[in-house]
């Protein structure tokens, strides 16, 4: 009987030396990357007249946001607490997660900010309606016959 050593290598293409410079089996099984907060993807859409921004952030209420602009810079955040648990409820597994998000985004000088910004949360998704300067507005062109 023999007895042969197994390394767990997970990539096992790697040549040694560059593996022991970058332990990369270290880099993904510590958990570098947990915090307590992320930021949901976001979609931005320009209309002729506005630019629509969506946060897909599902699992809060519409009382969780925060949205403010200052200096025209538009900060969204959201606060969800750990919802209260009971000893009646006899959970076996428990994975939902709350949390935490603030993203700040540079609004461009199209963006009028002292017009009435509307945010609405439905289904899952905030939208924040920004409105563009009446300069920035593509106007129409006109027409002119000739004679």
């Amino acid at each position: 009987m023999s007895v042969v050593k197994f390394k767990k290598q997970r990539f096992p293409w790697m040549n040694s030396a560059l593996e022991r410079s970058i332990n990369l089996d270290d880099f993904f099984e510590n958990d570098f990357f947990s915090r307590k907060s992320s930021l949901p993807p976001m979609n931005v859409k320009e209309h002729e007249d506005d630019f629509e921004i969506e946060f897909s952030a599902p699992g809060f209420t519409k009382e969780d946001f925060v949205v403010e602009i200052e200096d025209d810079i538009l900060t969204v955040s959201a606060e969800k607490s750990q919802e209260n648990l009971t000893e009646e409820d006899n959970y076996t597994r428990k994975e939902f997660n709350y949390q935490n998000f603030q993203k700040t985004l540079q609004l461009p000088k199209s963006v009028d900010a002292s017009q009435d910004i509307k945010a609405n949360y439905k289904n899952g998704i905030l939208k924040i309606k920004l409105l563009k300067t009446k300069a920035s507005v593509k106007s129409i062109p006109k027409q002119i016959k000739v004679s």
